[in-house]
């Protein structure tokens, strides 16, 4: 489950980005998250960039941030913002090739969501739970 991997893998989680679509909801409820959630309709049929100014706008208080969106959209966040190089490679092609329903790509900020750039994150995994 995901919500256990998460648990297990990722810690506490401070704060939830999701999209207003019911597919996404169920998934949310279905981790057992208990996070301050902002339910947003923009996320669902989001572009990169779209998704990338919901997550600027993030409070710094936040630490741990979870987004439950869209493909191609979620994918296409994951490796915008993975700095090349430092980025976990098996991570990066595994997005690359599918990111399956309830995937969940863990990536390290450097300091602030509001400066948050692509290219400046590192992706330091890639889960798919069953």
């Amino acid at each position: 489950m995901a919500g256990d991997w998460l648990r297990g893998n990722v810690g506490e989680i401070d704060s939830v980005l999701c999209s207003s679509a019911i597919r996404t909801r169920q998934t949310l409820e279905r981790t057992g998250v208990e996070a301050p959630v902002s339910f947003l309709d923009r996320l669902y049929g989001a572009t990169p960039g779209s998704m990338f100014e919901e997550i600027n706008q993030v409070a710094d208080e936040v630490h741990t941030l979870l987004v439950i969106g869209h493909e191609p959209t979620v994918s296409q966040v994951a490796l915008g913002l993975a700095e090349q190089g430092s980025s976990d490679r098996k991570a990066t092609e595994a997005i690359a090739a599918k990111f399956p329903t309830s995937g969940i790509a863990v990536l390290r900020v450097p300091e602030t969501w509001a400066g948050l750039k692509p290219g400046e994150a590192t992706l330091t995994g890639f889960h798919v739970p069953r």
